[in-house]
């Protein structure tokens, strides 16, 4: 009886969305908190570019294996276990960091980092969406977009701010992340739980598949969210390298507002698509990832910092557009027996161009230098969102 009324007693709707925005925010911010500490963890480590793309990438690994393995999970087991187990992880991280004394460190911290995103990018958006009204959802899965993409933006600059102006700079972050990760526990324990849990549970992988009949639609889509994606993981994982070797500014704090500036303009990508019909929004975005590469190409043999935050925020709400929109229309397309897997594999090529492409740029940027690396890398992310313009464009209806 006390469960029962205790249960009845936790937070549903705009309330619960609230304090699920904050557990999820907290989440991705903790992702995203060694960006501007690159170039020190270079130092003190003695690595170079290649190996920092690497330690990058291996973030993506944690975020494949999580949708992969536990992207069922929360359906048969209740949404909190799985986002209290995301925050267990994102702790796990925080900690590894915090004692990190050898690059195989870094390696390990970025792995339970990926973990804990691949379950939160889901399962928190799913449970945003669950305890939101009715009438409200579709307002509350935009709100768990912006969660999302506001809490990558924030932790580069607070960790920026922190190296920058505070002192223990590898360390600090760290210890306020797990601060605010104790606090968001508390917001998720706050929250009723959405779904019943099973009685028989099958923890099964999440496939990887695409219906025949998809494949055109899905391949418009991946190649779109490729791009757009590769320009995400170019700013989390080589900005420190351009801002301190191109445009010679070592200010942490800047990082993080390259970074903020990134995330923020595809989260209002992401609002301005709502408003647009679904292919619409695809070409626009498409197209402003073209206009964005352009203009972070430009910034790089001019030197101009000024010019590199108009290409991130031309390009961030180009990706924005495109990411949301085309998640939509695939999601909307999919037979309800195969959402899962559609979607799981849509991710599953995304989080490939947030790691494949940034460890080329770091490869190329150690034989041929930042510069040429970063235009032979604009260049491509252009003609890859050209691709995906042409293909939409050629598309009736």
């Amino acid at each position: 009886m006390v469960a029962t009324s205790a249960a009845r007693s936790r937070a549903r709707g705009w309330t619960g969305v609230a304090l699920l925005v904050v557990a999820f925010a907290t989440a991705m911010l903790g992702t995203t908190l060694p960006t501007p500490l690159y170039p020190e963890y270079q130092r003190v480590f003695g690595f170079g570019e290649l190996m920092t793309t690497v330690v990058f990438a291996t973030y993506a690994v944690g975020v494949v294996a999580a949708l992969l393995l536990f992207g069922r999970w929360s359906d048969q087991l209740g949404r909190r276990p799985m986002l209290q187990a995301g925050l267990a992880l994102s702790a796990a991280s925080a900690l590894v960091f915090t004692f990190a004394d050898a690059t195989a460190w870094l390696f390990a911290g970025r792995v339970l980092s990926g973990l804990s995103a691949g379950i939160f990018t889901g399962t928190a958006t799913a449970a945003v969406v669950d305890v939101a009204p009715e009438d409200g959802r579709a307002r509350a899965s935009l709100v768990a977009a912006a969660a999302n993409m506001g809490g990558l933006g924030l932790g580069p600059l607070l960790s920026g701010v922190l190296a920058q102006y505070a002192p223990i700079p590898l360390k600090l972050c760290y210890l306020v992340d797990l601060g605010l990760v104790v606090l968001a526990g508390v917001a998720v324990a706050l929250v009723a739980e959405p779904v019943e849990r099973a009685r028989r549970p099958r923890l099964t992988p999440q496939r990887i598949a695409v219906p025949a009949g998809m494949r055109g639609a899905f391949t418009r889509a991946a190649i779109a969210g490729f791009a757009g994606f590769a320009v995400l993981g170019l700013f989390t994982g080589v900005s420190p390298a351009f801002l301190g070797t191109v445009l010679h500014n070592e200010n942490r704090a800047l990082v993080g507002v390259v970074v903020l500036v990134l995330f923020a303009a595809s989260t209002a990508g992401q609002l301005v698509s709502a408003r647009l019909g679904e292919r619409r929004a695809m070409i626009v975005g498409c197209a402003g990832l073209i206009a964005g590469m352009v203009l972070i190409g430009a910034s790089l043999p001019l030197a101009s910092l000024p010019v590199l935050l108009a290409g991130a925020v031309v390009a961030g709400v180009g990706q924005g557009m495109g990411f949301r929109a085309a998640l939509a229309a695939l999601t909307a397309a999919a037979p309800a027996a195969q959402r899962g897997e559609i979607t799981s594999t849509y991710f599953f090529v995304l989080y490939v161009g947030i790691t494949l492409p940034v460890i080329g740029e770091g490869a190329a940027a150690t034989a041929f230098g930042l510069v040429t690396s970063g235009l032979v890398f604009a260049g491509g992310v252009a003609v890859l969102a050209a691709v995906a313009l042409v293909l939409l464009a050629r598309r009736r209806g």
